[in-house]
């Protein structure tokens, strides 16, 4: 392919595009807005799916990369309800098809498989025009303005390059989240710590949650999970972590002290996070030359589980269809009638499951959904 193409947005979609195009011997420049591969935490654990992002790091010829990345033992499961009674316990399963492994190492070892010079750091895109000739300029918030024969938008839930395409943005699903992590420290917390078991800890009620994962060096990270208006989280100030964290924890009232410890005695910097999606079954007219991958396409709530996988999984598969047509409008067309559906299907669950963890049948709902009933 004689064609320059242009990732927008260097997380996992948008690289793992980058690196199945590089495999085939297709260039691809990606630009992103961050300084480094290292100026933002990347998050917590990932599960990847055995017929999502494990295919996808198949066809970047990095699974075997992957396997010496994966916790084993991190994978277990704990249930309870407010006061801390275990209703259901799936302990670590070392055969497990999806392995969990830490977000921010398996961007890293994406990243250290391209091509040196292929992102270009610092390049936050300001916005992208479609030029009468063909093609498109992509001007940034700094540097100069580059021009590409195809652009990939995997510029995540607010993507710039999405507006090319369709009016649809990502709205407020009802929940959010604040992130707490805990420290091993006096007996306190080493109680509490224990509560969790050896993997994640999900203590969850109707319209709100604290759901947190147990790492191997001891160290917890998650978040509170709150069902609240936007009204609400406007009221809510952490310029004083300490009366933030108060007014989250006066939403626990009842709940058992080993619980709320995660909350009052959490060492993270906390963070209000709205959670976004887009409409359930997004799609789009075809437009020459540009398409989406990732969040751009179909962001959803985290609760299926799907949404790094289904950005890896995307990225390969366009990758495969753009090295592989000669015609690009073809490879577009062949993409996009596969990724609307198997978005709009983990889109869907995720909207379902979301309600399960939240609803009013929670906690029992959420064993349902663990154990199968």
């Amino acid at each position: 392919m004689q064609k320059t193409i242009a990732v927008v947005g260097a997380g996992l979609g948008g690289l793992t595009l980058a690196r199945v195009l590089q495999a085939h011997g297709v260039t691809a420049t990606v630009y992103e807005g961050e300084a480094s591969a290292t100026s933002r935490a990347q998050g917590g654990l990932l599960d990847i799916h055995e017929e999502t992002g494990q295919a996808a790091l198949r066809a970047a010829g990095l699974y075997d990369e992957f396997l010496t990345l994966v916790r084993p033992g991190e994978d277990a499961k704990r249930v309870v309800d407010r006061h801390g009674t275990i209703l259901l316990d799936i302990p670590a399963d070392p055969r497990s098809v999806r392995p969990e492994v830490d977000r921010g190492e398996l961007r890293r070892l994406l990243i250290d498989s391209l091509a040196p010079g292929t992102i270009r750091w610092g390049r936050r895109l300001d916005s992208v025009r479609h030029r009468p000739e063909g093609g498109y300029d992509l001007i940034f918030e700094a540097g100069p303005a580059a021009r590409a024969d195809v652009v990939v938008g995997a510029d995540g839930a607010w993507s710039k390059v999405r507006a090319l395409l369709t009016p649809a943005v990502p709205r407020y699903s009802g929940t959010c989240f604040v992130e707490v992590a805990l420290a091993p420290g006096d007996r306190t917390r080493r109680a509490s710590l224990a509560a969790i078991g050896s993997g994640t800890l999900m203590a969850v009620a109707p319209g709100k949650g604290i759901i947190v994962h147990r790492y191997a060096d001891g160290q917890v990270r998650g978040y509170v999970a709150l069902d609240k208006s936007e009204e609400w989280m406007r009221s809510i100030d952490f310029g004083d972590p300490s009366a933030g964290l108060r007014r989250v924890v006066d939403e626990f009232d009842g709940w058992s002290p080993l619980l709320t410890a995660f909350v009052t005695e959490s060492d993270a910097e906390p963070r209000l996070r709205p959670i976004h999606a887009l409409p359930v079954g997004i799609s789009w007219e075809r437009m020459p030359g540009v398409t989406l991958v990732g969040d751009a396409a179909h962001l959803m709530s985290p609760f299926a589980g799907e949404g790094a996988n289904l950005a890896m999984y995307d990225g390969a598969d366009l990758a495969g269809e753009l090295a592989g047509q000669g015609d690009v409008e073809a490879a577009l067309t062949a993409y996009e009638a596969r990724l609307f559906p198997r978005g709009g299907d983990a889109a869907g669950r995720s909207a379902r499951n979301l309600e399960r963890f939240f609803g009013p049948e929670a906690p029992r709902s959420v064993v349902a959904l663990f154990d199968g009933s």
